[in-house]
Formats: C-alpha cells, structure tokens, sequence
C-alpha cells in the first residue's frame, strides 16, 4: 500500500466540524490522563504517525543487527581499556563500571533515535538512547486517546489500524531483570526514581499506575528521599527491591556524589537498578563513533559492517587525528572546520537537545570557536544527514491547517535485542526534542487498507 495514500484519505475525511469535535475530545483527555510535558499538552496535532507493516518490518529487522554490532563494542570494551577509551567515559564512570549489575543486558531498555525517510525506506541513526528513555507510557496512553477521537472512528471505517504499545516491556524487562539480580521468582518493589520537579513526573505516575495493574508494588521516589540502612535501600518505610531508574546518572552524582545511597546500594548488590551504570557505554555519543570508525572495522561480521554505513551516519570522537571521510583521508579538525555545513557537534554524554551544535546554522567564526572549545571535553562530529517532514493537521481558528512538520522515528529496544513499539516526536525546528521545547508526540500506530 501507498503511506502517502492513508495519509491523504485521513486528511479528506477530517473535515472542520469533525477536526473540532476530535480537538476537544484530545484536549479533554490530555487534561483528564495527565499527558503534559511540565506545563505543555504532549500533543498539538490530529494525525497520529503511520506506518505500513513492511515498513515497521524493515526498520526492526535492521535494528537488530546494528544491536549485534553495538553488543560487540560493548563486550569488547569491558575487557579492553585501551579501547574503552574510545568512549570517552570520565574518571567516575570508569570507577562505576565496575559494579556488576546482576544481570546479563548492559542496556534492559532502550531507544534508537533514526530519521525514516518514507519514500526511500532508509533510516539514520542519530543518537542511541542507551541510559533513560521515555516515553513508553505516554506513548500507550496517547494510543488510547487517539483511538477514541471521532476521527479515528471514521479512518477505520477504511483502513486497518494496529497499535505498537510499549510499556509492557518495560514490566517484563523489571521483572526478568530482578529474577537474574535474585535468583528468584519474587515480583520485585519498584521505586521509579527521578527528582521530583522533573517535567516527566506525569509519566511516572501512569508508569506508577500500570506496574501496579500487573501486580507490581510500586512508589515514586526522589534520590534525596531515600536511604541505606542495614544492608537495604528504602523510603520511608517501603523497602526498595529494584530501581526503575529515570534519574540520568551524571546528574546523580553532580548532585549527590557517589556515596549517595541509591549507588552505595548498587555496588553492595543490595538493589537492582535498571539501567545499570554498565549502559553508559553504549549511551554515551561515542558509541556510534566507535561502531562508524574505520579502526574498529574489524570487529563487526560483514552484515553488520554493512548496516553500520547503511544506517549510521559517518560519526567520529572530535581530536586531532587523520581519518577516512568516505572515500579520502582528511585531517580531521580543519576538515570540519571548513565543511561546518555537513557537520553537526554533539557533547558526547547530552540530553534533551544540550550541547549539540548544527553547523549549518551556525556562523563561521562561532562554529570555529565551538569546535576547538570543543577539543577539551569529549564530543563527536556526526555529519548532517536528511531530516523527513509530513504535512499533520492541526485546528487554527475553527478551520484545518496542514503544515509540513519533521519528525524522528524511534523504535524502542528491549535487552538489547529486539524492537518492540516506536515513539515519533514532531518539531518546525531542526532540533527534534520535546525536552528542548523544539516539538510534540504522538502515538505511531500500523496502518493497511481494509
């Protein structure tokens, strides 16, 4: 089937009276659900995303092998310092790598940042979300809303319309992970851990309330507000058996050093904490260098070697040295310094949209100043790769306006393994990061003609 063909019939049937019955039904719900991000409504728009089955297909059976390339860099990295230093870990990290976590996946849950582009079903790995990634609630509960917008009714009188729901991954990957951790078949006690003023805690509590459906014991919980005593982490007087962890590390110990006790806990063995400190190796901006490198070729199957320069953008660590850039050797600081419209600079351990730096919107002499402030701490130097747009709806005044917007696809990924659900976010801006301010969510949902 034709995606562009479902797209324009969900169009023609969104006339202005339905639009504005399906905007109240949307905006109503995201007020009932708690679906905001902060202050801000998760969704501006009255398209969700669509795929095709092939496509879905396609995308998650080239996931899975890039996986395997990233498995390997990772394991190879644990036992190889000289090469772990590709990754650009700091003292405190390194320190950490060394708590075990318990179990066998060094990133449980996880998330691909691509750009899809539709029409020549290829996709770019931008960024892998190996630490922290949301989303999978309010992805799940913005399905739902979308499903019961009398739009929606309407475009499944013609096509068939298939959810990717991803929140039961998160339950069963807490759950198998504690089973390795304990050795046993006991549910664990769940603390979500994040700072309480975060802009996501609304998400925290439709985590809270879903885990708790499936028979889970679950609370929220700040790092300030918890303690390690007598060999357990607790708060007040619930006992933490394993940390669903939203907090970013880095910030853990910015702010609370690493005798804090969540991670005195952790490298007891006292607790299960999921993400483990293992996942900042993968997490970390390097790691695509590290896979896109022509130093490390070796280490990859043909297969992989052949994803790697399908779907990951030329990629490298930000130092002084000579490297290939396509088919030629360049010396890689004034390469990048001359060509800053090819190039994008990111900080190699960022969230939320920091510390990037698109060269093309940059001007010369800034762009000069950012790339050699950027020699003293890690980053990497990605190059610039298509960013895809579709025209959504939205109500403006009483009437339907289409508008171009771009959008990511970003297939969420359990143990490291499999894809399982895809979370899009949309932006009028080239930075796509609703933690940036830059855009919204929507659910994806596969779509086929009846």
């Amino acid at each position: 089937m034709s995606l562009h063909d479902a797209i324009s019939a969900y169009h023609d049937l969104l006339s202005d009276s339905c639009a504005a019955d399906s905007q109240a039904e949307l905006e109503a719900q995201q007020h009932r659900r708690g679906l905001y991000f902060g202050t801000r409504p998760l969704t501006t728009v009255l398209r969700p995303r669509f795929l095709t089955p092939e496509q879905y297909r396609f995308m998650a059976r080239r996931v899975n092998v890039l996986l395997r390339a990233f498995q390997t860099a990772y394991e190879a990295a644990l036992t190889d310092p000289p090469f772990r230093a590709q990754f650009g870990l700091v003292e405190w990290e390194e320190e950490l790598l060394r708590a075990s976590p318990g179990y066998r996946a060094p990133s449980p849950i996880g998330r691909f940042d691509t750009f899809y582009l539709a029409d020549d079903n290829a996709f770019s790995l931008i960024e892998y979300n190996a630490e922290t990634p949301a989303a999978q609630a309010y992805n799940d509960v913005l399905t739902d809303v979308f499903y019961g917008l009398p739009i929606m009714r309407a475009f499944q009188e013609h096509y068939d319309v298939r959810p990717l729901p991803a929140r039961h991954g998160v339950y069963h990957i807490l759950c198998d992970a504690y089973k390795q951790f304990s050795g046993t078949r006991e549910k664990p006690r769940v603390a979500i851990l994040d700072w309480r003023e975060v802009p996501t805690y609304s998400e925290f509590v439709l985590f809270s309330d879903y885990l708790k459906s499936q028979g889970l014991e679950v609370i929220i919980a700040d790092p300030r507000e918890v303690e390690y005593r007598n060999g357990q982490l607790v708060a007040g007087d619930f006992t933490i058996t394993l940390v669903y962890k939203r907090v970013l590390l880095s910030e853990l110990v910015d702010r609370m050093g690493l005798d804090s006790p969540v991670l005195r806990a952790v490298r007891d063995n006292a607790v299960c904490m999921v993400n483990p400190v293992r996942c900042k190796l993968l997490h970390k901006k390097a790691s695509l260098a590290v896979l896109s490198d022509e130093r490390n070729a070796h280490l990859f199957t043909g297969d992989e070697r052949a994803a790697i320069a399908a779907h990951i953008p030329w990629t490298r660590r930000l130092e002084e040295r000579r490297t290939l850039y396509h088919d030629g050797d360049v010396d890689l600081i004034p390469h990048v310094l001359a060509h800053r419209e090819r190039f994008v600079l990111k900080a190699n351990d960022e969230y939320g949209g920091k510390g990037i730096t698109l060269g093309w919107e940059t001007e010369s002499g800034d762009w000069e100043r950012a790339v050699l402030a950027a020699l003293v701490e890690p980053h990497v130097i990605q190059e610039r790769v298509p960013v895809p747009s579709e025209p959504f709806p939205s109500l403006v005044n009483g009437a339907v306006v289409l508008a171009d917007r771009m959008l990511d696809t970003d297939p969420f990924i359990y143990n490291g393994r499999y894809v399982d659900g895809c979370l899009t976010r949309l932006s009028t801006a080239a930075l796509l990061n609703v933690t940036a301010g830059g855009g919204s969510t929507v659910p994806t949902f596969v779509v086929e003609p009846r």
